[in-house]
């Protein structure tokens, strides 16, 4: 691959990009309970991965200066000025324009209002300002984080319901300990770019009594996928098999002797957490009794 076309793609994130795409199919086969429609299925992932996509060059273009200061960022095309400034502005527009014209085109308003929502969250609230002023930016960020499987969701149902608030609820928990693993774990760039990520600025042990808050919420909000009646009993056995692992291993960071190599160890763990539940979600989906065969049935 030439040196440019690779530059243009590594500065979308594809990893980001991919597991945003694993989330938003969870939340599209979650609330199509086995009725997919193979055409609206790839409108919505395609569209939500252009502007997630999108929300990545952004992030790229607010961060350049941050990302120069940090080893594991200094190489990154913009920080290292292998890609314009002006290009890569245009470069993310035309993605993320593309996606929402997609996604208009295909679904229905409310899923594109969630998109747009969770891009101006992400390259304008948290990039441009939260991640650099507050300890707390990762809070509002994580929202931005939730939009894909909750425009998944929403692409099939229209309607913001109880299993809309449920995904929300659950991918934004997830974001925390997830990201505050990646702080500790690279607490020297973070201290290094001056950003105010709560173990900087409070402390690992600080941030460890946040992960475990985080992940008994994460945990809880898993349970009702269940408890709702939107997933079978085998997501709530795995959703509570990984929720207690992860909080054991949160737990555990109390007593670590290596705390950075405890803190990747969690990071990676969290991502095998909400792969395992995504695809629960989409293949152990409860389909609801048709109402005139509960009427066959009545006494």
């Amino acid at each position: 691959m030439p040196e440019r076309i690779k530059n243009y793609v590594l500065v979308v994130k594809p990893g980001i990009v991919f597991g945003n795409l694993i989330s938003a199919a969870a939340g599209f086969f979650l609330a199509s309970k086995g009725r997919v429609e193979g055409e609206a299925l790839a409108a919505t992932l395609i569209g939500i991965s252009l502007v997630v996509a999108s929300g990545c060059v952004f992030n790229n273009c607010a961060d350049r200066e941050i990302d120069r200061k940090m080893i594991r960022t200094r190489h990154r095309a913009l920080a290292a000025g292998l890609i314009p400034l002006k290009i890569a502005v245009s470069y993310a527009t035309i993605l993320g324009l593309a996606g929402l014209a997609l996604l208009w085109a295909a679904t229905n308003l409310l899923a594109v209002v969630i998109v747009l929502a969770g891009l101006v969250i992400y390259a304008g609230v948290y990039s441009l300002y939260l991640k650099r002023h507050s300890v707390y930016g990762a809070l509002v960020g994580s929202l931005a984080g939730a939009a894909p499987p909750l425009a998944g969701y929403c692409a099939v149902t229209g309607r913001f319901d109880l299993g809309a608030v449920i995904l929300l609820s659950i991918f934004s928990l997830w974001q925390m300990p997830h990201c505050y693993a990646i702080a500790v774990y690279r607490f020297d760039d973070y201290t290094a770019a001056a950003i105010p990520v709560l173990p900087v600025k409070q402390g690992t042990a600080a941030a460890q009594k946040h992960m475990v808050g985080y992940i008994l919420a994460f945990t809880a909000a898993t349970l009702m996928l269940t408890l709702g009646g939107y997933t079978g009993y085998s997501t709530l056995a795995v959703a509570t098999g990984l929720g207690l692992s992860w909080l054991y291993m949160a737990w555990s960071g109390y007593q670590a002797a290596e705390e950075r190599l405890w803190a990747r160890k969690l990071f990676i763990f969290s991502i095998l957490t909400i792969f395992i539940l995504s695809v629960m979600m989409s293949i152990d989906f409860t389909v609801p009794v048709p109402s005139e065969m509960l009427l066959s049935y009545a006494p």
